[in-house]
């Protein structure tokens, strides 16, 4: 009973940190250009002339300056605290975006301005809003985590029917305006008013205020005990095939339904599942990490989505098997951001809990960069995604494996020994 009340009272507090991060996280850099970029694609190409595997090629330019800009972008966070650097990101995200809008038909402008987006709007990553999140969540961690990150799952399902419509009405130049201008409308207010730091960083914030040190007095490890932990490197080497996998199809998921015979109207009613299937993603992910040992879970729940990716490589689809196949691998790309903020905090604690976040997530943005791009250049060569799904299926098994070496949760009330 004390539990339930001490859980309520987690939410009664934290609420508007979720409600925050769920808008920030769903209209940030993660998914934004991720979801848009498969319904935009077919229009870049019938403009420029450009092929998939060169817009695809965007994707993964993002995903390299992510590489670098996260762990800077984490350490700002864990030194002066997120709401500035969320605050200001957002805002440059947004500005950012639109200059989509204008591309000229210059492929190198275009890559240009993947890196300056990817470089400006870095702190609109989970990196900074879990930071949150994890401060003030301790027995519902997982849950909180899992409600702040259903935003991508939200925008996912939103956006591709809002999307295709628009280019429709309007045109892409349009299209690239209205996504752009919803960070900035949306998530900007909301974060300025709701997401705040926990008591706890305002206790240590206001404690160190007269020496003018950074907030960093919260248990956990160190980044030089961070870097000489194997379970740091077991969780970066995982979480790479793992998002190659699960980040390949998605963008290319119209292309992939077409090759099989699908029409315009048939892919409209399967792609959206994306979305809805990372909504249960995250919360059904979320809910079982809180009462089962993370690494075990998302072995479970990865070995599901990594079938769909056989069944889309080898297996004659009708419209059920697609439907099906195309929400397991949604369902992954839920449990996969959850996942990491939640082994981070019980693996590495606080203390440098962004800085490790941007690494880890430098190692995820890898696999998630390349893999659009890798699955484009295939389709570009082969008119098939046969050969890369069954890759993807073997790799994301690989990963989830690696997971279970993690062992057992850190316990940071206790001195740590290494």
């Amino acid at each position: 009973m004390a539990s339930s009340v001490s859980s309520f009272s987690e939410f009664k507090e934290g609420w508007k940190i979720v409600l925050a991060s769920t808008l920030g996280i769903g209209l940030g850099l993660s998914p934004v250009p991720f979801y848009t970029l498969g319904m935009l694609a077919p229009e870049l190409s019938k403009e420029f002339g450009w092929g998939f595997g060169e817009i695809m090629t965007g994707l993964t330019i993002s995903t390299l300056v992510v590489l670098f800009f996260s762990p800077i972008v984490g350490n700002l966070a864990d030194r002066f605290g997120v709401r500035k650097v969320i605050l200001c990101s957002v805002v440059m995200f947004s500005f950012s975006f639109a200059l989509f809008a204008f591309g000229n038909g210059s492929l190198m402008m275009f890559y240009i301005t993947w890196g300056i987006m990817a470089a400006l709007g870095a702190g609109t990553l989970p990196i900074t809003w879990t930071r949150g999140v994890n401060l003030w969540f301790e027995r519902k961690k997982g849950l909180a985590l899992g409600l702040s990150l259903i935003g991508t799952g939200l925008f996912g399902a939103m956006i591709k029917p809002v999307a295709a419509w628009m280019i429709v009405e309007f045109g892409w130049r349009m299209t690239y305006l209205a996504i752009a201008a919803m960070p900035l409308i949306v998530a900007f207010p909301i974060a300025f008013f709701c997401f705040y730091e926990s008591p706890k960083t305002k206790s240590i914030a206001k404690k160190q205020q007269l020496d003018h040190e950074p907030v960093k007095d919260f248990p956990g490890l160190t980044m030089a005990e961070v870097f000489r932990d194997s379970k740091f490197w077991i969780l970066c080497i995982a979480i790479l095939p793992i998002s190659f996998a699960v980040g390949g199809p998605i963008p290319n998921m119209e292309n992939l339904l077409a090759t099989k015979g699908f029409d315009t109207f048939e892919i409209a009613s399967i792609v959206p599942l994306i979305g809805i299937s990372v909504l249960f993603g995250r919360l059904i992910g979320g809910w079982l990490i809180d009462h089962f040992w993370a690494p075990g879970v998302a072995f479970i729940l990865l070995s599901l989505p990594a079938a769909a990716c056989w069944v889309l490589g080898t297996v004659e689809l009708n419209m059920v098997i697609a439907m099906i196949s195309v929400f397991m691998i949604g369902f992954a790309a839920g449990v996969e951001y959850d996942l990491l903020a939640f082994l981070i905090a019980r693996y590495f604690g606080m203390k440098s809990y962004s800085t490790i976040y941007g690494f880890v997530y430098g190692a995820f943005a890898l696999g998630a960069g390349i893999g659009p791009m890798t699955f484009g250049i295939i389709f570009d060569k082969t008119k098939s995604y046969d050969s890369i799904m069954i890759f993807s299926m073997t790799v994301m098994l690989i990963g989830a494996t690696l997971l279970l070496l993690l062992g057992k949760y850190r316990d940071f009330s206790q001195p740590q020994g290494k």
